[in-house]
């Protein structure tokens, strides 16, 4: 366990998890920390370390950064983020913080073939938002689901499966160790090391998933923002469906897109994760 140790334990990820559900449902000015703290068997200053400690910031602060405005003034602040020439595959911030990312696309034969010819390895880790799953090919990185508790790994593991039932798995918990630290680790996120990841679908999904890498970190972009990048301002719907499709989440990050108002719509591993993550940018930029 010695290359998880900097990862915050599954057990207080329950708690983060419960204090995501409550300060979501209660507005940043209403939050009674007192209160909540003493509902999660806590006292005040044990819950704010707790926030601290994954994210660097206070309950309340992480409350203000997932807030309806917030989001408002992530797009405001970036209007013309997709429309800015970025380095492809590379996400960038003013700051240090950040993933950096590499990128192939498999032919489209590859996804037609539904993984057939491919070997593929899969493993469990655990990460700042739960339980992650891993699948790595040859070629990098290929897709990251997440579980609450162990008990939601297969279903996770499935979900990933399922998009390439030719393709050969086998499990290796060792082997994907070193890639998660990689991947959700800020002190290992380097640009002489990036995580190599590989895209697989159809070429409209690819395209989709190319643009979210250029949304940088702790920042936001609408589904309709990405529509126009791609040169296909009526298919907001269809970008949608492609990014709830996007198998690598967190490092290709479809958590990024919100609603054209700014609101956290649905995401395949739960609103309150795609808050989690948000949030958890917001205290990695802060700091």
């Amino acid at each position: 366990m010695s290359k998880h140790e900097h990862f915050i334990p599954a057990d207080d990820y329950e708690t983060i998890r419960a204090a995501i559900a409550y300060l979501s449902e209660t507005g940043a000015e209403e939050v009674d920390i007192e209160r909540f703290a003493r509902s999660l068997n806590l006292n005040t200053r044990q819950l704010t370390d707790l926030f601290r400690r994954w994210c660097g910031l206070s309950p309340k602060s992480f409350a203000q950064a997932v807030a309806l405005d917030h989001a408002k003034r992530l797009l405001a602040e970036k209007a013309s983020v997709l429309s800015t020439t970025y380095e492809v595959g590379l996400s960038s911030t003013s700051r240090l913080h950040d993933l950096f990312v590499t990128y192939e696309a498999m032919p489209p034969g590859a996804f037609r073939q539904k993984g057939e010819g491919l070997d593929m390895v899969w493993g469990i880790a655990q990460s700042p938002f739960g339980y992650a799953v891993l699948v790595v090919t040859d070629w990098g990185l290929a897709g990251i689901s997440f579980a609450d508790e162990l008990s939601g790994v297969p279903a996770a593991f499935e979900d990933l499966r399922a998009r390439w039932p030719n393709a050969k798995f086998r499990r290796d918990d060792a082997k994907l160790a070193p890639i998660a630290a990689r991947v959700f680790d800020p002190k290992r996120w380097s640009a002489d090391k990036p995580v190599r990841v590989v895209l697989i679908g159809t070429d409209f999904e690819v395209q989709v998933w190319e643009t979210l890498l250029k949304i940088p970190f702790g920042k936001a972009a609408t589904y309709q923002s990405v529509a126009e990048r791609i040169g296909r301002p009526s298919a907001a719907r269809a970008v949608g469906a492609a990014i709830g499709k996007n198998p690598v989440s967190f490092v290709v990050p479809c958590h990024r897109v919100v609603g054209s108002s700014g609101a956290l719509t649905g995401y395949r591993w739960g609103v309150p994760r795609k808050r989690a993550m948000l949030g958890w940018e917001a205290g990695m930029v802060a700091g």
